[in-house]
Parts: C-alpha cells; sequence; structure tokens
C-alpha cells in the first residue's frame, strides 16, 4: 500500500505541511506533494521543497559518527561515551580556570529545527554559560529592538486580508514569510481594488506584480522611508483619531517629520517625487495596511533606524489591531521578543561591550570577542545545527577565531565548513529522522503548530540532539538518577500528580534552569512512538495556555491546566499539524504593554533628524548585495549542488547598462573584489538591476569532501563581506551594502 507520510518543507520560516512517498529502497524521496491537510498551508509549496531529496539523500558530506580532531588536522571516529566525556572534562577545565562565561552557545537550529535548541539551555546552565547567538543576531535584532520600545510585544502582518500589501526589501515571491506566498501575492494583484507597494533596487517577481514600485537606490532606504512619512503629516493623511485612542508621543514624532526635506531625500533615493507621493496617498487611503520588511533592509544601512520609520508608516495611518494589518501573536516560544533597553543601558557583549538583543550578541562582534587578549574573551564555542565559518561575515576572520579557541564542539549533520575547523564533530539525525518542529508560529488569528514525525530512521551512529544535551548536562554531573527517580513516580499516578511534582522542582532556580533535561529524562520515555524529544512542549503547551486562555479556549482545548495537557496532546499525535489558539482581533491589544503604541523612541529619533547624506567612493562604483533569495537557492541545508535546476554556479546579476558599458555578455568571468575579499564569477546582464548595483545569490560556495573529492559550486558571499560594516544601534551587517568594483577575466 502507498503511504504518504506527513511532514514539513525545511527550507524557510514557513515550513509549509508536505508529504513525502518512499522508494523502493525505503529512504529515498520518491514523490513530494503539498499537505491539503496541514492547516496553515493547505496543500501549497513552491519548487524549493519539491527538492529536498537533495537534503535528504543528496552528496551532502553526512556524518554517521563522533569525530576527534588530530594534531596534523584530521580526524578520527570515536565512540559516543569518549566523545561525551572528553568534551565534557575540557568544558568543566575551561569553565573552572577563565569562568562558564567564556564558553559561548551559538546556533540551536535553523529555518526547521528548533527541538535540540529548546534544550541547549540546560547545557548552557551545566556550564555556567552565560553568552549566546543566532543567525536571528545578523537579521532581525534591530526589528525586534524597536518593537520591543514601540509596542512591548512582536508583530506580524496579515498581508493575507490587507487592501495594501507594503514590502520594504522583501521579495516574497522568493523568501516567502507568510503562508502561500505567490498565492497571496497573485491574488492581491488581480483584485482592482487592491494594491502592492514595493520599496527595493531591484524589479523583483513580487516588484513586477506590483502598482508602485519605488526602485531606489541601493542603501537609500531610510531616506524614502522618511520622505513617504513626512509626507503623511504634511499632507495630512495620519489618522488622529486611531493615533489618540492607541497611542503617545505623535507631537515629537511629527515635529521631527516635519523638517525631513522630501524632495531631497526623494533625488537621494532616486525616485520620483509624484511616484513616492501617489504611494503614499495609496497607503494613507487605505481600510488596510499590512507591511513587511526583511533582508533587503534588515543587512543594510540604517537598518535599525529603517525599522523605526517603517513601523511609522503604518502606525500613523492606523494599521494596527485589525484584520489585514499588524497583529500581535501567539506562540510557543518567545522569539521575538526584547525587553526594549534604551540605547545607554540593557546588556552587552564582555569585550566589545555590543548591546544583547533578545538575549543574543551580535554576529558581527563574536570574532572580536575571541580574537584579542582581554581576559573576558570567549575560549570555547559550542555550535549546533549552524555554519558560522560560511554564514557569518569575513569567513576567514571567523576560521581565525575559531582556530584561537581552546575548544570548537560541532553538532551537526554534514561535514559543514564549521564542522571542519572544530575540535569534535557530533553527529545528529536529519529532520526527517526524529521528532522535530519549529517555533516560527506567527499565524493569525489560527495559530498552527507542526511536531514533524520521523519520516525514516536514523541510520546507526548519530544521536538526537536533545539527547546529546542530556549526556552532556549528566557528564557535568548536575543532575542524576536522584533528580529523575521522584518525578518518574508522580508520573506513575498521573499527568496531573507529574505537573505538581514538576511545578514544585521548578522552584528551585538551579534545577529550573535544568528543566528540558528533567522532562525529557521523565515524561520523554512515556511518550509514544519514541517522541521523547517533544517532552519539552509539554512545559510549552501549558505555558501557551496559561498566556493565552481566551485563544486556546477558542481553539478547542477548554480552559485551566486540563487546557494545557490537551494542546499537548493535540500536538503529540497531530501529524499534519495543529491549530493552538484561534484569536479574536482585539487580542493584539491584550498583548501590547500597557496596551498602547509608544511612536517616540528617542534615540532613534534624534537620529532621523540628523541624518547624513550618503557616501560614495569612487574606487569601489558598485553597491553588492551578498545573498540575494532567487528560485533555486536556500539556506545552507542544501549543501548539494545538484538541487538547483537553474543557475547551478550562482551567476552575479549586473544591469545591462553596466554589461553594455563594461562589454560584458552572458557567461563572461569576472574578477569581483571587496575591501575584504575577490572571487571569479560569471556574470548575467539583466534589465532587473540598477546600474551600479550587483548581486550574488546566497547559499553557494559550499564545500562538500566525498572519497577525496570536493564539490563546490559558486562563490560564498561571506568570502567577500567584512564584520565590521555593520548597524550603530544592534551590530547587524551590511551584506546588502558591500562596495565592490568588477574586473574582467582574460579569456
Amino acid at each position: 500500500m502507498t503511504e504518504w507520510h506527513p511532514t514539513a518543507c525545511i527550507l524557510c520560516e514557513c515550513n509549509c505541511g508536505i508529504q513525502v512517498l518512499l522508494g523502493a529502497d525505503g529512504r529515498s524521496f520518491d514523490k513530494i506533494r503539498g499537505d491539503k491537510l496541514h492547516p496553515s498551508s493547505a496543500g501549497y509549496t513552491c519548487n524549493k521543497a519539491l527538492q529536498l531529496d537533495r537534503y535528504q539523500n543528496g552528496r551532502t558530506g553526512r556524518l554517521t559518527a563522533p569525530l576527534r580532531r588530530n594534531p596534523d588536522g584530521s580526524f578520527t571516529e570515536i565512540d559516543w561515551d569518549t566523545a561525551i566525556s572528553e568534551i565534557s572534562a575540557r568544558l568543566r577545565e575551561i569553565g573552572a580556570e577563565y569562568g562558564g562565561e567564556s564558553i559561548f552557545y551559538y546556533g540551536g537550529g535553523g529555518q526547521g529545527n528548533h527541538l535540540g535548541g529548546a534544550y541547549a539551555p540546560a547545557t548552557m546552565a551545566a556550564y555556567g554559560m552565560r553568552y549566546r547567538s543566532s543567525a536571528l543576531a545578523q537579521e532581525k535584532t534591530g526589528d525586534f529592538w524597536v518593537g520591543a520600545r514601540m509596542t512591548g510585544h512582536p508583530v506580524r502582518s496579515d498581508v493575507e486580508h490587507a487592501e495594501v500589501a507594503l514590502f520594504v526589501g522583501k521579495n516574497p515571491y522568493q523568501s516567502h514569510g507568510f503562508p502561500r506566498a505567490r498565492s497571496v501575492l497573485k491574488e492581491i494583484a488581480r483584485d482592482p481594488r487592491r494594491s502592492i507597494i514595493v520599496l527595493d533596487p531591484v524589479r523583483t517577481e513580487t516588484a513586477e506584480l506590483a502598482d508602485f514600485h519605488l526602485q531606489l537606490r541601493p542603501g537609500t532606504d531610510i531616506y524614502l522611508l522618511a520622505a513617504m512619512a513626512a509626507i503623511l503629516v504634511r499632507d495630512d493623511l495620519v489618522d488622529h483619531d486611531w493615533l489618540a485612542a492607541h497611542t503617545e508621543g505623535f507631537d515629537e514624532v511629527a515635529a521631527v517629520l516635519r523638517t525631513v526635506p522630501i524632495d531631497e531625500y526623494c533625488a537621494l533615493a532616486d525616485v520620483e517625487i509624484d511616484l513616492v507621493t501617489a504611494a503614499t496617498h495609496r497607503l494613507a487611503a487605505a481600510d488596510s495596511v499590512a507591511a513587511l520588511e526583511d533582508l533587503g533592509v534588515q543587512m543594510n544601512r540604517h537598518s535599525t533606524l529603517v525599522s523605526y520609520v517603517e513601523k511609522l508608516l503604518w502606525l500613523l495611518t492606523g494599521n494596527l489591531g485589525k484584520s489585514g494589518t499588524q497583529y500581535a501573536f501567539s506562540g510557543m516560544a518567545a522569539i521575538g521578543h526584547d525587553r526594549g533597553h534604551p540605547a545607554d543601558s540593557g546588556p552587552r557583549s564582555p569585550v566589545v561591550g555590543a548591546r544583547i538583543i533578545s538575549g543574543l550578541v551580535p554576529c558581527n562582534v563574536i570574532t572580536e570577542e575571541i580574537l584579542t587578549d582581554h581576559p573576558a574573551r570567549y575560549r570555547a564555542m559550542i555550535i549546533e545545527s549552524a555554519n558560522p565559518v560560511h554564514s557569518l561575515a569575513d569567513s576567514a576572520r571567523m576560521r581565525a577565531a575559531l582556530a584561537a579557541l581552546e575548544l570548537v564542539v560541532v553538532i551537526d549533520v554534514a561535514m559543514t565548513e564549521t564542522a571542519r575547523a572544530a575540535d569534535y564533530v557530533l553527529p545528529a539525525p536529519t529532520q526527517f529522522e526524529k521528532y522535530e518542529a519549529t517555533f516560527f508560529n506567527f499565524e493569525f488569528p489560527r495559530n498552527v503548530f507542526h511536531l514533524r514525525h520521523p519520516v525514516l530512521p536514523a541510520p546507526a551512529g548519530v544521536l538526537a540532539e536533545p539527547e546529546i544535551h542530556a549526556r552532556l548536562v549528566e557528564a557535568a554531573g548536575v543532575l542524576t538518577e536522584d533528580d529523575y527517580r521522584p518525578l518518574r513516580a508522580a508520573l506513575d499516578q498521573g499527568r496531573e500528580a507529574f505537573a505538581m511534582a514538576f511545578l514544585a522542582v521548578l522552584a528551585d532556580p538551579a534545577k529550573a534552569k535544568l528543566a528540558p533535561i528533567l522532562l525529557y529524562r521523565t515524561l520523554g520515555p512515556t511518550l509514544p512512538d519514541g517522541a521523547a524529544a517533544a517532552a519539552v512542549l509539554w512545559g510549552a503547551a501549558y505555558t501557551c495556555a496559561r498566556k493565552n486562555p481566551s485563544g486556546v479556549e477558542r481553539a478547542g482545548y477548554g480552559t485551566g491546566l486540563a487546557a494545557g495537557e490537551r494542546l499537548f496532546e493535540a500536538i503529540l499525535t497531530g501529524e499534519h499539524g495543529v491549530v493552538i489558539t484561534d484569536d479574536e482581533v482585539g487580542e493584539t491589544w491584550n498583548r501590547l504593554r500597557g496596551g498602547i503604541v509608544r511612536l517616540a523612541v528617542p534615540e532613534l529619533l534624534s537620529a532621523l533628524a540628523t541624518l547624513p547624506a550618503p557616501a560614495e567612493d569612487r574606487d569601489w562604483p558598485f553597491v553588492l548585495a551578498a545573498g540575494e533569495r532567487r528560485a533555486f537557492t536556500a539556506n545552507t541545508i542544501m549543501r548539494d549542488p545538484a538541487w538547483r535546476k537553474r543557475d547551478p554556479g550562482g551567476a552575479l546579476r549586473i544591469s545591462t547598462t553596466d554589461a553594455l558599458r563594461l562589454g560584458l555578455t552572458s557567461g563572461d568571468q569576472v574578477r569581483l573584489t571587496t575591501r575584504n575579499g575577490s572571487a571569479q564569477v560569471t556574470v548575467e546582464p539583466t534589465d532587473r538591476m540598477r546600474s551600479g548595483h550587483l548581486s550574488l545569490p546566497n547559499g553557494l560556495g559550499l564545500s562538500v569532501v566525498e572519497a577525496d573529492e570536493v564539490l563546490t559550486s559558486g562563490a560564498a558571499p561571506n568570502e567577500l563581506t567584512a564584520f565590521d560594516e555593520r548597524d550603530e544601534w544592534v551590530g547587524t551587517p551590511w551584506h546588502k551594502y558591500v562596495p565592490a568594483r568588477i574586473d574582467t577575466v582574460g579569456t
């Protein structure tokens, strides 16, 4: 009998539901289709999900045994007991000499695997670790901080029901970011009552569907957005009644916006003032506006300030807390939350003193925290389900930083660029060989969580991340059978008795930090079909029910403690995903801090009032966007280059105007040079690009070593980027604004 296995795509935050039909060998993905039973994606999938067999079974450099580095740089296979024992001993030695805060944790899951990261805090607590980071700290922390200052709760956008969709530095046709993105975009474009507004230097697929494409000069987003916000005030397009009821600080904001030189800023952005005015008036006239910004601005100049002014556009026009606008979402974990400390306060990194947002050290300062003689520098790293050597700015410097550490431990599926720099490599199952989930649960009003069940068994020799963390915690000596025994006894009496016993354990702050492992070792073994990794979701379900009682009740789980238990059981058995909350539209206001929006952020208003003109450097006549999402690019877990059906080498896109001026035609080779490196690449002239603008795709330049053969495809963008070109507020990189030049290469 043909059996389709429900699971999910793992290549972007949407995690669309898919179904997989295994081949006769029981391991190959013979067919992949969208899962019509998934409550969010409802059968939708883009072309990328259909290539996931290349992730599971392609040429990836798969790991199946723990590895220890030899003095000559080679690796030797070792058993798990030896690996855990030696790693734990080294961590304890480093902690004893320099303090546990000298051990740095990076990663915890990419777009599809977050359960392992949910257990990592216990390992951090066991070894006294304090500092951590992840890819979010080179992408979203500016947006997180601004949101915390203004609303006290992260918000998302209801694009599907919006009259006007505003995309700033985002091409959802390729990067998605909301359910059924391509279908929704086409629905809006076909409806004469609705509009799409795009701010992007590139004429993307989304821009081609737009009613207004503001094709601005790269790096000038802040000037264009400031001009649009100023037009709202100048032309009295703001919603005064709504602002009076739901916000404070409008007068301070309006005073600054009245000083914005609108014509000058439009000229700096190189967009016609009439087009800017028309787009702004269309936005203001709409009954609902949903706005999304993304890496095009979040990895660009003035990124945090851009996040602020972008929010002013939809707040000044009253687009929060109603259908088709922005909303504050529920969830199973606090992703995107920050305390919103003023810029001169809050936690800082130990060496550089960089702001820590949402608990994350900025990615671009990690090497500075290592390559120094400062006594508080990091001495060791645990890197889980992440590839910072390839994915963070200045790859050469990151390799040097890892080499300077006394211990590097990598937990991953494949022998990545980062794994090759490690002292120990611990192999994990793929995302289809274990129970897995993500905490990117942002839908509204019906929010969805999907616990994915294994599609196929893991090979011998690998351990799932929760088990690795449990063994590391136990090797530290902070948890023993004496800690598990009372909880198991309570569990024998039922879940209610277990809940009471577990709450009593949490009263001990030291044990509370180890809660994920306590759940894994006690509740975990009792869960059906080997679902021990899902034990941490029991606590998350109870927390979700406590924080979102009305939404959980409306989703059908009842009230009180029983609601948390029912929600957990639904998650555990819902192979296609389940609705966890069903909110009323007004629930947003219950989640905002104080139920209001604080429009005035003094530090950012001051920066907006004193914006310098953009600098130009004739030595670097081009601006490179390092890492563009294209039809066949994804995150770096897709290591087999054969998955790309188009543009396998990742061409450098250049405007047809510049190509003609330089005498370049499609397929020509050029030397691309930045302040930090160079690469030989193939060019692709296109009329989608502005003159002076270049782009390289993300996810290329990966090297897979198999049978002494090295397979490399395309240029690695971060061999060209610099660690010190970053946002002044939160340290996010300027990957989309890399000064560059190109030189022809002789045949």
